[in-house]
């Protein structure tokens, strides 16, 4: 019988874990976390980690197993997943991904381009650079020396900048160069359930999702890393903002507010990378029986044209 991962995948604070749960429960299957940021095992609250009841419930692979410390991106999230799903595939024919990350989510169907390990040093100058001078002389860097990366990439996002920048100082190669953008088979079938919902629920359950967050005590949670602001692990939403309050920058209040706003934008980010995907089958909140009953379908008579 042929193997099948099915990704459950959506802007954050939707409900993807408890939908996961569900389906995995119902499939007698595991889970696997495809968050940037639930790997940190020094992270739990900012990052919404399934609680321990949830973790007991059905196993998860990629929740807190690696430190803050540590180098990692998605070329390495590639090799270890599926490493993990030929693992799982001899005990299950279905394994459940769930997150919102999107390039590990992409990473892991269509894969990566093989790029070079970066010098440390290098990176170490380029991140000290940024931090002394901001992005716009990096930007005007990648425009020199890789024109064509320059012409395609978010210039808003400093971390492909940088990398583009790390890429060429370490080998001297251009960034664009190694890029092939090669589809990459699988041996697994895949298929892709987005959960989403109106635009105003979503900002509602993000906003109340924060102030939880914020009881469940965030603000110590950040206070225990904030020696380390400066790693990349640490450089996303609901950290950065609390570090601008402890730096004196804001007050607590307008960090939370803070928090809130790029999250809602971190999810129309996402909405806009998912929809340009047409093989994503798409459910509202709320229909996790229906979610269940179209996978089992699925599974047993497929949709070729939309798997």
């Amino acid at each position: 019988m042929s193997k099948t991962l099915i990704i459950v995948l959506g802007p954050t604070g939707i409900g993807k874990t408890n939908l996961s749960i569900a389906l995995a429960k119902a499939l007698q299957t595991e889970i696997i976390s495809a968050d940037s940021r639930q790997i940190y095992k020094e992270l739990h609250i900012g990052t919404a980690v399934p609680n321990s009841q949830q973790l007991h419930t059905v196993n998860h692979s990629f929740i807190q197993t690696h430190s803050i410390h540590q180098q990692y991106n998605a070329s390495q999230y590639e090799r270890e997943v599926l490493s993990t799903l030929n693992f799982l595939f001899e005990k299950h024919d279905q394994v459940i991904m769930t997150g919102g990350s999107m390039l590990y989510i992409e990473v892991v169907c269509n894969g990566i381009d093989d790029l070079p390990t970066i010098d440390p040093e290098i990176r170490n100058k380029l991140e000290q650079q940024f931090q002394e001078e901001g992005l716009e002389p990096l930007r005007m860097e990648l425009k020199k020396i890789d024109p064509d990366y320059y012409a395609e990439v978010d210039l808003r996002n400093h971390k492909r900048i940088l990398h583009a920048l790390e890429v060429f100082y370490t080998t001297g190669k251009k960034y664009s160069s190694y890029r092939t953008n090669t589809k990459k088979e699988r041996d697994f079938n895949i298929l892709k359930i987005g959960l989403n919902t109106d635009r105003k629920i979503l900002h509602d359950r993000i906003n109340q999702r924060v102030d939880q967050m914020i009881a469940d005590g965030l603000l110590e949670e950040a206070r225990s890393v904030y020696p380390f602001k400066n790693l990349n692990s640490l450089n996303t939403v609901g950290y950065k903002e609390i570090f601008a309050y402890f730096d004196g920058a804001i007050t607590e209040s307008a960090a939370i507010e803070l928090i809130k706003r790029n999250t809602r934008r971190y999810a129309r980010r996402q909405l806009t990378w998912f929809n340009n995907d047409p093989s994503i089958h798409w459910f509202d909140i709320g229909q996790d029986d229906a979610v269940i009953r179209f996978v089992k379908q699925q599974l047993v008579q497929p949709d070729n044209s939309l798997i």
